[in-house]
């Protein structure tokens, strides 16, 4: 079994990636009930996308989001550095979408070539998210947008508690039946337990830089959707 630990030391996060590459998308189809096709299309439109416009989809898997970015006329590059995930998405038709290998931490691109970054459920697995931030405003011009889709907490408290023991359960005894790493499951559970709430997000995301923060919950708090903007005439993060 490959899982990575809460750490989210990045070879351990990468190979647990890589070893449910094949099977993550059906998952995830499977785990939200399909909800994740409306998320996807949420961020999207959040996005904004046109065509000429250039979007960077960080942490991006097999490319489903980018491919939903890339179908405004966007020129959509999928970053993620797991190797796994990126020959799974590379193999697949559709919209036309670069796919890049690359560390959040340090993304292998130039400052402010962007005019949008997103990044759907992949924050909460890099060590340092507000280092992540930071880079990501780097890559983005300024007045460019940054879309955040990442899992949240519910509201009322009963349902929380319902919510996590679903997580810490009923989610990785599922995930046993479809995938050969259910491990893998029992770190994303344990990973969205442990991840900050909406506000608390927003508050990082304005530490790094970023401003006009505003984010709404979605399936009863379930996800949660933060979107920012660089700035206009600020530096290059450093």
């Amino acid at each position: 079994m490959v899982r990575a630990h809460l750490d989210k030391r990045p070879g351990e996060v990468s190979a647990m990636f890589d070893r449910v590459a094949e099977r993550y998308d059906l998952l995830n189809d499977v785990l939200s009930a399909g909800r994740d096709r409306w998320w996807r299309r949420v961020v999207a439109a959040a996005v904004r996308g046109r065509p000429g416009m250039r979007v960077l989809d960080l942490a991006a898997g097999t490319g489903t989001s980018a491919r939903a970015l890339a179908s405004s006329g966007a020129r959509t590059v999928a970053c993620d550095f797991s190797l796994g995930m990126l020959r799974v998405g590379a193999s697949r038709g559709g919209e036309p979408v670069s796919f890049v290998a690359g560390d959040a931490l340090r993304l292998p691109f130039g400052d402010g070539v962007f005019d949008a970054v997103t990044i759907s459920f992949g924050l909460r697995n890099v060590a340092d998210p507000g280092a992540a931030l930071a880079e990501m405003r780097r890559v983005t011009r300024p007045g460019g947008r940054l879309v955040i889709c990442e899992f949240g907490h519910l509201s009322a408290g009963w349902l929380d508690v319902l919510y996590d023991w679903m997580l810490s359960v009923a989610l990785p005894a599922v995930a046993a039946t479809l995938s050969r790493n259910a491990g893998a499951y029992s770190y994303l559970a344990e990973s969205i337990a442990a991840w900050p709430d909406g506000e608390a997000l927003a508050a990082q995301i304005r530490a790094a830089g970023w401003s006009t923060v505003r984010w709404r919950g979605l399936t009863l708090g379930v996800v949660a959707v933060h979107v920012a903007r660089n700035p206009p005439g600020s530096p290059p993060a450093s």
